[in-house]
């Protein structure tokens, strides 16, 4: 009996020892296991901070690379200028070769019927006796009023082919009569330097120096100049570029300790050595560029005086402190191999100019012969100051000088405003402050020197820079226009768009200077309100034969904006194709805001013949005007038609649109569409949208985020 307990006992304390062993061997794969994932986390975590720690230190090595480039270029920019070619006066010719008349699809007949189709359409008259007869005189009739009808439409194809013939033959004629007269004028500009004109002589090399491919982009432009026809001598101030244009910093080296970027400063004596060298290269090249455009023989010497904008250290007052001055002989010039010279040296000792020894302090020399000891007219480019008789174009003055004239624009209105410095400047180009209470405050602004819309990323960077600048407000203004996206990202936003018809109309308001390119007439003025565009306070104008007019109206009194779309597909062509209260025309006119009349309630012009070739549908659409009725929707618009009116204002055709519905405010109305023969018909349209005019216009793909 106790054999067998004893065995039983046995049997169970073997299985205990097996079970602990099993949890043992478990316990210590548990925690083999757990090591090894410590272990891997450990790893990951060293190779992660490895990774950050090589991309700051690269980072670093970056921008170190960065202000040796910098350095690098300021370094090398005489050798570099010598490289461009020489300004010549066969740049500024213009060529005769105008875009040849393009008239699409005018210029093809229309098909015209064939009696064929008609008798097919009797079964070929396989019919006998009567019914057979009876056949042919129906095939027949409508042969001949089907060919009628198309004769009817070709004879009014030929008709707006010859108009469009006409009308191409004025412009052309206009512009080859410009071009010529262009022409014309560079001939006489040549006699007349050639015959020591001294106002010819000054315009010449004004130009030359301001069209310069040599001078680097971000280096100021600023030139006064005269021209001595006795003495065959042409003086000029010329403005440098200043100290802050030699960067501080000499590399940037990541300190894994502080977790932070080191900026090693770069020696003083260093920094003012490169600075002096540039003043001197900068001297060297306007001679360059001046001798080497003369190709008339008109300069014996030039006198340059180079100065910067900046406080006197004397008085403090604002002042234009001459750094570096030469007077130099085309015999002197002229055996000089600039790309190998050192400027310091040359300047001074080859040409016997002077040059400050602390141009970093801005120590001054004394100015030799200045502009206005010539007695000759002085004229000046690229500033704003007296001298100029002409309007300075905005679209190529200087840019450090448009930054100028846009703070001394923010002075005129009564506020303080200072351009900031060219680096580190966060995206501001000037700082204003508005004295008034309440809606004053830090104004920053960005300056846009576009030919082209402005892009919406260029608003959505602004309003990044008002936020981190903490300032009240910000104000972007260009040369150019904004489209949709951009008035849309900014409505309800701290933010102001000035486009450059605007901007013209303040300058001239405020006493400044100003143009657009060629204009010659003041800008018209834009209306304050976007809502309202100065257009709708004219009369409305006489229309071109081949142009219709839009008329929409409906009941309620709700407030709208009217918009058109020239799109291709669902997508518009651009955003210049999106005709609205803020872009009132497409680039080739061929689609308008007009003023209205009754019973209309807004109006649109369209040329369908002149849209662009690859436009196959024009676009109408309404939107709840947020400023007037922001809380509104499209349940009050109702009754709605648009009238198609003809050149006299006859109605030609009343199309009905889709009326609103509640807790939408943008609605399509509907669209024209090209078909095969040319011909546009209208789609009546009805979608409707929540999110307002932002909504719609992102569907036809323009960017308003």
């Amino acid at each position: 009996m106790s054999r067998r307990s004893s065995g039983l006992i046995g049997v169970w304390a073997e299985a205990q020892r097996q079970q602990q062993r099993a949890q043992l061997i478990q316990q210590r794969e548990a925690e083999r296991r757990q090591r090894t994932y410590e272990r891997d986390v450990a790893r990951g975590r060293r190779e992660q901070q490895a990774a950050y720690k090589q991309h700051r230190e690269a980072e670093a090595r970056r921008r170190t690379d960065e202000l040796d480039a910098e350095v690098a270029a300021l370094q090398g920019m005489l050798a570099a200028g010598c490289r461009a070619p020489a300004f010549r006066m066969a740049a500024l010719v213009r060529s005769e070769r105008l875009e040849p008349f393009n008239p699409g699809t005018l210029a093809h007949p229309l098909p015209m019927p064939q009696l064929q189709q008609f008798q097919q359409q009797s079964g070929g008259w396989a019919l006998g006796g009567g019914r057979r007869a009876q056949a042919e005189r129906e095939a027949h009739d409508r042969y001949t009023q089907a060919w009628q009808a198309a004769h009817a439409a070709d004879q009014q194809r030929m008709r707006r082919l010859a108009a469009y013939r006409e009308q191409y033959d004025r412009w052309a004629a206009g512009q080859l009569a410009d071009v010529r007269r262009h022409n014309s004028g560079l001939t006489e500009l040549a006699a007349a330097l050639r015959a020591g004109d001294a106002e010819a002589a000054v315009e010449y090399f004004s130009a030359a120096l301001y069209a310069s491919t040599a001078w680097p982009e971000d280096l100021p432009r600023q030139v006064t100049a005269a021209y001595d026809p006795a003495a065959r001598q042409l003086v000029l101030d010329w403005e440098l570029p200043g100290f802050a244009v030699v960067p501080e910093a000499k590399s940037v080296r990541y300190q894994p300790s502080t977790d932070q970027d080191k900026e090693t400063a770069r020696p003083a004596t260093q920094r003012r050595a490169v600075y002096r060298d540039l003043l001197a290269q900068c001297v060297l090249l306007v001679l360059r560029e001046l001798y080497a455009a003369d190709e008339f023989g008109t300069l014996d010497s030039v006198v340059v005086n180079g100065f910067v904008d900046d406080h006197d250290p004397v008085t403090g007052r604002e002042a234009q402190i001459v750094l570096a001055t030469v007077l130099a002989s085309r015999t002197a010039f002229s055996g000089l191999r600039l790309e190998q010279v050192s400027a310091v040296d040359c300047l001074v000792d080859g040409l016997r100019g002077q040059l400050s020894a602390r141009p970093d302090q801005l120590t001054a020399v004394r100015a030799g012969r200045g502009p206005g000891e010539v007695g000759s007219g002085v004229v000046r480019h690229g500033g704003h100051g007296d001298g100029a008789e002409e309007e300075p174009d905005l679209f190529s003055m200087d840019p450090i000088a448009f930054e100028n004239l846009v703070a001394e624009l923010f002075r005129a209105m009564g506020m303080e405003a200072v351009t900031t410095q060219r680096s580190g400047d966060g995206g501001v180009d000037v700082e204003a402050l508005d004295p008034a209470p309440i809606r004053g405050g830090r104004i920053v602004v960005q300056v846009k020197r576009y030919r082209n819309t402005v892009p919406p990323t260029a608003v959505r960077d602004l309003y990044g820079t008002v936020q981190d600048a903490g300032a009240n407000k910000g104000v972007l203004v260009t040369t150019s226009s904004f489209g949709p996206g951009s008035y849309t990202f900014a409505n309800g936003k701290p933010l102001e768009l000035v486009p450059g018809v605007e901007l013209v109309d303040l300058l001239h308001r405020y006493g400044l200077r100003g143009r657009l390119g060629d204009a010659t007439s003041t800008a018209p003025t834009v209306a304050a309100s976007r809502n309202v565009p100065a257009q709708r306070t004219a009369e409305p104008e006489a229309l071109a034969p081949d142009r219709n007019v839009l008329g929409m109206s409906w009941s309620g009194s709700v407030a709208l904006d009217v918009c058109a779309l020239v799109c291709e597909g669902g997508r518009v062509l651009s955003e210049d194709h999106f005709v609205f209260f803020n872009n009132p025309r497409t680039p080739d006119g061929s689609v308008r805001s007009r003023p209205h009349s009754g019973p209309d309630k807004a109006a649109v012009e369209v040329g369908f013949d002149d849209l662009p070739q690859r436009a196959d549908r024009l676009v109408l659409v309404a939107a709840i005007d947020p400023e007037v009725n922001p809380d509104a929707d499209l349940a009050g618009f109702t009754d709605a038609r648009i009238r198609l009116l003809g050149a006299a204002g006859e109605e030609i055709d009343r199309l009905e649109v889709s009326d609103g519905r509640a807790g939408e405010t943008a609605l399509v109305l509907g669209s024209f569409r090209r078909r095969a023969n040319g011909d546009w018909k209208f789609v009546i349209g009805g979608k409707g949208y929540r999110g307002g005019l932002e909504d719609l216009l992102r569907e036809y793909g323009i960017d308003v985020a």
